[in-house]
């Protein structure tokens, strides 16, 4: 019993100071890219799906709601493509990958449109602009992101896909 008061105590608390650091950086003075390497991909990898799974299990049996808590703290590198990634800051993959996810859930022919908090004349959009079923049960949707850094417009197709039961999609 106490093993699990502890699990769900840290589990309680790991969103908030993913949260907390996420808005330290965006007070910071100047924003920054950020600097993503295999090795720490690896890791974050690795911790989050150590605490996906015992938070699902955890939350799961007790009729939470696990869906809200990934989301909130969604990779911007399983949102968006390298060429995007490499022309944003922290900030503004967020509300890339933000915009890509409100636009999924609303289906085919929605378009959400975002505006960079960190930097003038940074916006974006995401528009899902196709829906497929797959044999295996799963579902492919495409999805096109537009990205104006400075008047310069850069549009880049994706296709993510969930698999059968899954509760998110994916870029594949």
């Amino acid at each position: 019993m106490l093993r699990a008061l502890v699990i769900a105590g840290l589990l309680a608390v790991a969103p908030v100071a993913i949260l907390n650091a996420g808005y330290a950086h965006a007070q910071g003075p100047q924003p920054q890219k950020c600097e993503d390497n295999a090795q720490k991909k690896a890791k974050r990898s690795m911790f989050g799906s150590i605490l996906g799974s015992v938070g699902g299990s955890v939350l799961g049996s007790m009729g939470g709601n696990v869906g809200t808590v990934a989301s909130l703290a969604m990779p911007a590198a399983s949102y968006l493509g390298d060429e995007l990634l490499k022309m944003l800051d922290c900030k503004e993959q967020q509300q890339a990958a933000k915009a890509t996810d409100d636009a999924i859930r609303g289906g085919v022919g929605t378009e959400v449109s975002w505006k960079s908090e960190t930097r003038a004349n940074v916006s974006g959009k995401s528009k899902v602009t196709g829906q497929e079923q797959l044999a295996d049960g799963g579902s492919c949707v495409t999805v096109t992101d537009v990205v104006i850094v400075d008047g310069e417009e850069t549009t880049v197709p994706k296709k993510m896909c969930r698999a059968r039961g899954a509760s998110g999609y994916a870029k594949v």
